[in-house]
């Protein structure tokens, strides 16, 4: 029989438990999904990183490593991680991702915060339409792309940026240093949704926040550390920047003296854009699984030298 090991916290248990015993069943599995076993017998981990299992040497007969997160920033660079690793791509996350990114691009876009923070006077500002809006989305896999079309659909004016280039998409694209700086250039509000890598860390620096139009917006559901932070505060200080919508730090939860959590341009949302269903993501992690059963290729598999 498969023996699957749930390794992702003894927390995430009772919420995992139901869902994938079901969506195994429906998959046509038969296993013992277990909290503990012997490592030699261990077919499949189902893992996240903050879980206690951080040696996986003696998982001598796994198949694979199935993280419950989008990001594997904190277990790619794992030396005893030799088993494929796949990261999670969650319909329902993918949907709430959409639904944050959308909701605080027609905030800043619509100028809400002068009528719902600051209600006084008779001050009629109209907003350009949403065509007129230039919106960027750093970073183009799955998280990224569906914002960006959905953005699209609304008939924003979007572009987007990836570390390298891919063609045959259906949003205008930049890749690159160079296609960052045009990018950054025309953009009114940002969207970061890179992974975090040695090459994406501190991406937004002084020198790339000051390409940006003054007045730009930055909505950041990514990671913490793809903005340098003190570079940002300077920003908002000086008035560059009109805000920056901020989903995801460095430290979480963010501490209580940081600036941001006061700082008069910035918002600060508890890590909520975007989380993985249990529903959703068990049938992902069951589907994986029957597909390497039948020795068809894993999905989404991370590749180790990229980090995502």
């Amino acid at each position: 029989m498969t023996v699957i090991l749930f390794a992702a916290g003894d927390a995430l248990w009772p919420e995992y438990e139901g869902p994938l015993r079901r969506a195994l069943e429906q998959a046509g599995i038969t296993a013992d999904l277990v909290c503990t076993a012997a490592p030699e017998d261990v077919d499949y981990i189902i893992y996240a990183p903050g879980s206690p299992l951080q040696d996986f040497t003696p998982y001598t007969s796994c198949r694979a490593v199935l993280n419950l997160w989008a990001g594997v920033e904190r277990i790619v660079g794992n030396a005893t991680l030799t088993q494929p690793l796949c990261r999670m791509v969650d319909p329902g996350l993918t949907e709430g991702m959409v639904e944050y990114v959308v909701g605080h691009v027609l905030r800043h876009h619509l100028g809400m915060d002068r009528y719902i923070l600051r209600a006084t006077g008779w001050q009629q500002i109209v907003p350009p339409l949403a065509r007129e809006r230039r919106v960027l989305v750093l970073g183009l896999g799955e998280l990224g792309l569906a914002c960006a079309r959905a953005l699209a659909a609304l008939n924003f004016d979007v572009q987007g940026w990836s570390r390298t280039e891919k063609p045959g998409l259906d949003i205008p694209a930049h890749h690159g240093a160079a296609g960052l700086e045009t990018a950054l250039r025309r953009a009114e509000i940002v969207v970061t949704l890179l992974p975090r890598t040695a090459e994406t860390e501190n991406l937004l620096d002084a020198e790339r926040l000051s390409c940006l139009p003054s007045g730009a917006v930055i909505i950041n559901p990514g990671r913490g550390a793809l903005i340098d932070d003190t570079a940002l505060l300077a920003a908002l200080d000086a008035g560059r920047l009109a805000h920056a919508t901020l989903d995801v730090f460095r430290v979480e939860p963010l501490p209580e003296d940081h600036p941001f959590r006061s700082h008069p341009r910035v918002t600060v949302t508890p890590h909520i854009a975007a989380d993985t269903r249990a529903s959703s993501a068990a049938r992902v992690v069951a589907d994986n699984i029957r597909r390497d059963l039948a020795r068809l290729p894993l999905l989404h598999v991370v590749d180790r030298q990229r980090g995502y």
